[in-house]
């Protein structure tokens, strides 16, 4: 296919910004604690050699959500392939630490190089990738273009763009098909994604439903001293946990928790804001409705007199869904989206949320249908539904095994989407 003129003025754009880009992008990684050695790798400078043996297949994501959603996958392949190595890139901090933290076997994180020559000819010269897996909605034409110019086959998985990303792709139609011809298969997370990736002039021979990796996210990490120091300090309470809680959640929340301590007096909810800078805030809340609190960020750990612990830290959440059977979502009261209820069921657990979980939809739907998961609007409701789950052990049990099945049933799938991708990717040499 004929590169489009704009592609053309993109490319010209490309190399007149392309040095203030890169010294706009070193400079933030460095002032964020990342190494020099680590911040030339968005100038395609690799800091790690590359492994000789078997293929090497190149996953990029965008940010920690994307980062996240395609380790499980990374894994499933990686027993599929057992001579393949795995390459993910990423462009934040945070996700390069978070990745770190759950890296699959046999794969290494880079940050993404810069959208221009240079830095992505030095990139795939060093790494060479049999084949490509893009992450939902990482398009970036000089990228996409020049790994197929290598010849690598290339796929896009858990595509989702915006309402607004696909206008301004429609509104570049021969961009578009260009861009989106370089891939052997695209998967969206769902069939209206799929219409709108054809709409955008994706070859509708290569379009197909998937599903949403987030929905199949790798377990979230746990610290057994940190669980056995909880443990100790509770004892044999009843807990429930709020996770991922947003600014006008919180009060919904504890005025649930106060009504179920009326039946439940020593009940402790452990509630984890989405974002620890709002603890001061989340504190007085907890005050302003009569109930005592520990603070983890503080080392404290709760006590007898504490009704709430205020779990105000990044990256122990995997701890708090394994002290608990269910889980409370939040993100999902407000028109916000919902957060990812696969994290819950993975640790065992049944999952309540509000009604709002358009970024999870089809995994709500499913969730609810099974038994995993139900949807609540308000304090009363919520109250209600915590409360069945904590008197009423037939409906509680019930709940848990319903968790159990929708787990086992997303790793099914997750096999068979890794499959698809070793076939359409012609990596068939690395399997067993």
């Amino acid at each position: 296919m004929r590169a489009p003129p704009l592609f053309h003025v993109y490319v010209a754009a490309t190399v007149l910004l392309a040095p203030f880009a890169a010294w706009s992008e070193i400079r933030k990684l460095r002032r964020q604690g990342v190494s020099a050695l680590r911040a030339h790798e968005k100038m395609g400078h690799a800091s790690q050699p590359r492994s000789g043996a078997g293929h090497l297949i190149w996953f990029h994501a965008a940010s920690v959500g994307e980062s996240l959603s395609v380790l499980a996958l990374i894994a499933k392949m990686g027993e599929m392939l057992p001579r393949a190595h795995f390459l993910i890139t990423s462009g934040t901090p945070t996700s390069a630490k978070l990745v770190a933290d759950r890296m699959p076997p046999r794969t290494v994180h880079q940050f993404a190089p810069l959208d221009a020559r240079g830095p992505l000819s030095r990139f795939l010269g060093h790494w060479r990738p049999a084949a490509a897996i893009f992450v939902e909605s990482e398009l970036w034409p000089r990228m996409l273009r020049m790994t197929r110019d290598r010849g690598t086959p290339m796929a896009l998985v858990n595509a989702r763009l915006s309402a607004k990303s696909r206008a301004a792709w429609a509104s570049k139609p021969a961009l578009a098909a260009y861009v989106l011809d370089v891939f052997d298969l695209i998967l969206t997370q769902n069939d209206e994604m799929a219409q709108a990736m054809v709409a955008m002039h994706a070859p509708v021979d290569r379009v197909a439903r998937g599903t949403n990796l987030k929905a199949m996210s790798s377990p979230l990490p746990t610290d057994p001293a940190v669980l056995a120091q909880v443990r100790t300090a509770i004892k044999a309470r009843p807990i429930w946990v709020a996770a991922s809680t947003h600014k006008g959640e919180e009060a919904t929340v504890l005025a649930a928790h106060k009504a179920l301590l009326e039946d439940i007096p020593d009940l402790l909810l452990i509630l984890v804001p989405r974002h620890p800078d709002r603890s001061d805030e989340v504190a007085a809340l907890i005050s302003d409705h009569g109930l005592s609190h520990a603070t983890r960020s503080q080392q404290a750990l709760p006590t007898a007199e504490d009704a709430v612990y205020l779990a105000d830290t990044l990256g122990e959440l995997g701890n708090w869904y394994t002290l608990t059977d269910f889980a409370f979502l939040g993100g999902s009261l407000l028109p916000i989206g919902g957060h990812n209820p696969f994290e819950v069921v993975q640790a065992e657990a049944a999952v309540l949320s509000g009604p709002h979980v358009t970024s999870f939809a089809e995994t709500y739907s499913d969730m609810t249908e099974m038994g995993a998961a139900e949807i609540v609007d308000d304090a009363p409701a919520l109250a209600k539904a915590a409360g069945r789950l904590l008197k009423d052990p037939a409906h509680a049990t019930a709940s848990l095994t319903a968790a159990d099945q929708f787990v086992r049933g997303k790793s099914d799938e997750l096999g068979s989407i890794a499959a698809r991708l070793i076939h359409m990717l012609k990596l068939e040499d690395d399997i067993r």
